[in-house]
């Protein structure tokens, strides 16, 4: 990227001096149409550095870096006259035929130099072929049937063309397939689409100019290649027009040219396609004396006729939309190469040694174990700001606070019909086995471990959701510490993944044991325990009042609303030992919970 930018500084001094006072084109015009001599504009000294600078950054393909470059680009329907227009601002013989002579886009750069010999190569597929003009028509086809087969179809990889030949104008255009809807025998069904695309992805930037050619024997508002310039380029402020076979048609060509009802924001160009044998010096002769003479074509303003005319124009509007966008396209690249310094810097350094290596592997391990520390255990994630899956603290809250809900969902009855129901048929079995006055212990320790069983998943599968998210956090900082060294990632992500297995096993293991123990244990001096318990015991009395006036529900401070109009049929002393059983089981699961948790 060096060259270019390079060139590019070069020639910022001189984009002032692309944009000469209109009267300096018309002056020149004059004196080329006057005298027929060659095509060589007057801006040609001037805009070559700015136009040598534009033509490096396409061969460096600085576009697929998403960097628009200016670029005169030519569209046409096919049979329009395209090639024609080409060949006479070129001075070369290009491929002629029945069907799409242009099968790829071909990058045109015309450079005025002083050797009497021409001096013309191709450059495709990483090679230069030169050429001369007697060959150049074969050696296009050649070049165009190595890169898209030697059928008819298309290719959307360029082909460029390097002319350097005395009196042709400093130009660099591109020119894109001509545009048909009906596929001829060996293209493809679709080719209108493929072109249609190639076309669209040409024109579309802002700093594409549009040279659309039209034949003045064809409806303007019918051509294809209007209506796509138009669709992304509506008012026609990038769009110059050339008119081609205006000897064939000068009936009406210039109201045409003059009602514009096309939107041609440029102008128009009308022109005269070379027949036969002419010489390109014979040609410009004839021209010039069919727009002086003719009785129609010679009311056409002379700014608006000729292929000097459009060179003139072609090299003017070049020379102004290249001022006009090089300095952001020197903007663009120095964005794009200060990020690739930036990337160049994060690159690994070359370990030649053990001893660099065992030094780089201890970094990334203490850098790995800083960060771990940070988000684990100090709760910071200044880090991972915008990664909220790495704020490790406001996650474990959250999975603690759904696993404290899901222990309590687990935990209820049916408040609304089963209220001490499990508990009164759990007493019923173990009439004739208790002790007067005494809560017998199997009612209780069946009913608990009942109960502790119904909930046993929910610790471990808590253990398990846990140690996923810990595995998910170690390895994203494990990774991201060694991103540079791929080999070096399979292996710390084997080890890792081998101490989360045995880690997440041992925790696992620990907590159903806690869960197995939980079911054994039916005491506890919690004060917890002891507060809730009187709580509720407290508000025996009411509930037994309530159930003598046969109310059917009862509020429970800590149970809520409970059904009581099916304990009804049941013995007072009953309901008094399943009232506090139930309590008893209750307020001991509750202990049990925060334990395990």
């Amino acid at each position: 990227m060096s060259v270019p930018l390079e060139q590019c500084d070069s020639v910022s001094s001189s984009e002032n001096q692309a944009e000469s006072p209109p009267q300096i084109i018309e002056e020149k015009h004059q004196e080329v149409v006057v005298s027929h001599v060659p095509i060589v504009s007057s801006f040609n000294d001037r805009i070559r550095p700015l136009l040598d600078a534009v033509d490096k950054l396409r061969h460096l393909q600085v576009m697929k870096e998403g960097i628009q470059l200016p670029t005169i680009v030519v569209v046409g329907d096919q049979s329009s006259g395209k090639s024609s227009v080409l060949e006479s601002l070129a001075g070369i013989s290009l491929p002629r035929g029945q069907g799409i002579c242009t099968r790829v886009p071909l990058i045109m750069r015309l450079q005025h130099h002083t050797a009497p010999e021409p001096e013309l190569s191709l450059e495709f597929s990483g090679k230069t072929v030169p050429t001369s003009e007697a060959e150049i028509a074969d050696a296009i086809t050649l070049a165009t049937d190595e890169i898209a087969g030697s059928g008819k179809g298309i290719s959307n990889t360029p082909l460029t063309l390097v002319v350097k030949k005395k009196g042709v104008p400093d130009l660099t255009m591109v020119d894109l397939p001509g545009i048909t809807r009906v596929p001829v025998h060996g293209q493809p069904e679709n080719i209108y689409e493929q072109i249609a695309d190639i076309i669209m992805e040409y024109i579309r930037p802002e700093e594409s100019i549009i040279l659309n050619v039209l034949s003045a024997t064809v409806d303007f508002t019918t051509c294809e290649s209007i209506r796509m310039s138009q669709k992304v380029d509506k008012n026609g402020e990038r769009t110059l027009a050339v008119v081609t076979k205006a000897d064939r048609a000068p009936e009406g060509l210039l109201e045409k040219v003059t009602a514009d009802d096309v939107n041609i924001g440029l102008g128009y160009v009308c022109v005269r396609n070379r027949i036969g044998d002419e010489s390109y010096k014979e040609a410009r002769k004839v021209e010039a004396d069919l727009f002086e003479t003719h009785s129609l074509l010679s009311k056409i303003d002379k700014s608006m006729v000729g292929i000097p005319v459009l060179a003139q124009k072609l090299v003017h509007i070049q020379a102004t939309i290249i001022a006009r966008c090089l300095p952001e396209i020197v903007r663009k690249i120095n964005e794009k190469l200060n990020a690739s310094i930036k990337d160049l810097k994060r690159m690994p350094k070359t370990l030649s040694t053990v001893g660099e290596a065992l030094a780089t592997f201890m970094g990334i391990v203490g850098s790995a174990k800083e960060s771990l520390n940070k988000i684990i255990v100090r709760g910071e994630y200044d880090e991972y700001l915008d990664d909220q899956n790495m704020h490790c603290a406001a996650r474990l809250v959250e999975m603690l606070n759904q696993y404290s809900g899901e222990l309590r969902r687990f935990s209820a009855d049916d408040l609304t019909g089963n209220f001490m129901m499990r508990e009164i048929q759990v007493l019923e079995e173990a009439k004739g086995i208790e002790l007067p006055n005494f809560l017998p212990r199997t009612a209780f320790l069946a009913i608990l471990q009942k109960k502790v069983e119904e909930v046993s998943h929910i610790p471990v599968d808590f253990v398990e959701k846990v140690w996923t998210y810990i595995d998910g956090v170690i390895m994203s900082v494990l990774m991201h510490g060694s991103e540079n060294y791929y080999q070096l990632q399979l292996c710390t992500r084997r080890a890792g993944y081998n101490l989360m297995e045995k880690m997440k096993e041992r925790s696992r293991n620990w907590v159903t044991e806690i869960v197995q123990m939980e079911k054994l244990t039916d005491y506890t001096s919690d004060p917890a325990y002891l507060n809730d318990w009187n709580k509720l015991m407290a508000q025996q009395q009411e509930f037994m009042d309530a159930l003598e006036n046969e109310d059917t529900e009862f509020q429970i401070e800590g149970l809520g609303e409970v059904a009581i109009a099916g304990l009804m049929a049941y013995e007072k002393p009953v309901l008094l030992q399943a009232f506090r059983l139930e309590n008893e089981d209750d307020c001991l699961l509750e202990n049990c919970f925060e334990e395990v948790g």
